[in-house]
């Protein structure tokens, strides 16, 4: 009996060592959480967000590091080639899945070079132009803008972002040419269109709902399928005058490939232990965004689903990165 003890004993010193060394005791120090876009906008904020839960559960910070640029291109790159420990993460978008099919020439391929996490939520995107703008619904908007072709602009947060693909989307659709007008993140382009610099832009509505409140801009249209809670009287863009019409933001978290899988997994639950509260569903709904949960295998094959979407509208609507 004793001796059957200390096999056992044995097995599962043996066991234990043959796990990686960081899913023992993860995490043992700080973890950073890289969001290639600009501070401000949904990425940054429900990075914010869940690194602050994050933290409270797992005991260690959880660092947040702006490195907008490129399209989401500089910041990602960093977190591919950051050590696959753990302790460096990526807050990616539909961006990422975008840029698969826009963008040839990455430094990294998203599904080659990093391991899915978890999802985190997704929300509706809302057509806002300034008041300045002569229409006040969307089918008004829609004939200026055939009446002025290349004269009104449409501003993004970036090449690949949703904000843009929502336009070039919103173009295809709608037979018009506006033009794209891209910056460096979605604060830039909110605070143009907000200046009345640039006429219009899609944006998340969990950012820009209280200007459309406080009527520093007009709301024409929502991108989903039915009608915002937190924007009720504004009509889809579907209903509008573009049947048909759907788009969304979502946000998920990704590791560099290669970090342990007891790691990833241990990412996971926590992550859908914070996105699954009542509390936390009952705060994003006021904001417009809704939780998402999958398993990593789960999220994986969403992220293969979204390129392959993303892979059609870029072609269908003629996308090209400026």
């Amino acid at each position: 009996m004793a001796d059957l003890a200390r096999s056992l004993f044995a097995l599962i010193l043996f066991a234990a060592a043959a796990l990686p060394a960081g899913a023992q005791s993860y995490p043992g120090k700080p973890v950073r959480i890289i969001v290639p876009f600009a501070a401000g906008g949904p990425a940054d904020i429900y990075a914010r967000f869940l690194g602050q839960h994050l933290q409270k559960a797992l005991g260690q910070p959880f660092v947040i590091e702006d490195r907008p640029g490129g399209g989401s291109i500089i910041g990602t790159d960093a977190v591919a080639k950051s050590d696959p420990d753990g302790y460096t993460l990526l807050m990616m978008s539909n961006t990422h899945t975008v840029n698969e099919s826009l963008i040839s020439n990455k430094p990294f391929q998203l599904l080659r070079d990093f391991a899915p996490v978890a999802p985190v939520n997704y929300s509706d995107l809302v057509l806002v132009v300034h008041p300045s703008v002569p229409a006040n619904t969307l089918k008004e908007f829609i004939a200026l803008a055939k009446a002025k072709p290349h004269e009104l602009n449409y501003a993004s947060s970036g090449p690949g972002t949703p904000y843009h693909m929502a336009g070039e989307l919103f173009k295809a659709m709608a037979g018009l040419d506006i033009v794209h007008v891209p910056y460096k993140g979605s604060s830039g382009a909110r605070t143009d269109v907000l200046g009345g610099q640039v006429q219009m832009m899609f944006d998340a509505i969990t950012t820009m709902a209280p200007n459309v409140r406080a009527g520093k801009v007009k709301a024409l249209g929502t991108t989903g399928k039915t009608r915002s809670p937190v924007l009720a009287d504004v009509p889809t863009v579907s209903e509008a005058g573009v049947p048909g019409y759907e788009a969304v933001i979502w946000l998920g978290v990704m590791a560099p490939a290669g970090t342990p899988k007891p790691i990833v997994e241990r990412l996971n639950a926590e992550i859908k232990k914070i996105v699954n509260s009542t509390e936390v569903k009952d705060a994003w709904a006021k904001q417009g965004a809704a939780p998402m949960s999958m398993s990593t295998d789960e999220f994986g094959q969403y992220l293969r689903e979204d390129i392959a979407k993303w892979a059609k509208v870029v072609k269908i609507s003629g996308a090209k990165v400026d």
